[in-house]
């Protein structure tokens, strides 16, 4: 994935959001790590269309459980309706009802670590906003394709 920070960030919107049930697939991740992510969405395509409680076509990569080693849990998930009859290999975690700000991702899906650069370079640290202690994820729209363009935003709990 590209690593370069991203110069033009747009302004975020600001949203109240949640709660949300995410079910898929989890994977933990070390500090600077996520360069599996992409073979990780890959192993949950399958699943799509076929998820028990599966509400609506958004589908969510939730990054959660952080510790203070810089370890991370990241989950490629969609909404459900309730955390039983999942596959066992699946993971659940809940979005939190909160005000969020809501960034656009425009390009290619490989170029989104500049985003998430630019917010926490650029944005982060001038907004005059409290980031909350909750997970933050990348929503996928309809829209979203294969080729890895449409309909991508992060979502950053305040």
């Amino acid at each position: 994935m590209e690593q370069a920070i991203t110069k033009d960030l747009e302004a975020p919107r600001f949203e109240e959001f949640g709660p949300l049930l995410i079910a898929g697939l989890g994977e933990t991740y070390k500090a600077a790590g996520g360069a599996a992510i992409p073979a990780q969405w890959q192993r949950f395509v399958p699943y799509l269309g076929r998820i028990p409680g599966q509400r609506g076509g958004m589908t969510y990569g939730v990054i959660c459980n952080g510790d203070h080693a810089g370890n991370w849990d990241y989950i490629c998930g969609v909404e459900v309706a309730d955390s039983s009859n999942q596959p066992a290999e699946f993971s659940r975690v809940t979005l939190p009802q909160k005000k969020y700000a809501v960034f656009s991702h425009r390009g290619h899906i490989s170029t989104i670590r500049g985003t998430w650069d630019g917010i926490w370079g650029q944005w982060a640290p001038t907004a005059g906003m409290r980031i909350a202690s909750a997970p933050r994820f990348e929503r996928y729209s309809e829209s979203f394709d294969p080729t890895g363009m449409g309909g991508v935003e992060i979502w950053i709990p305040l």
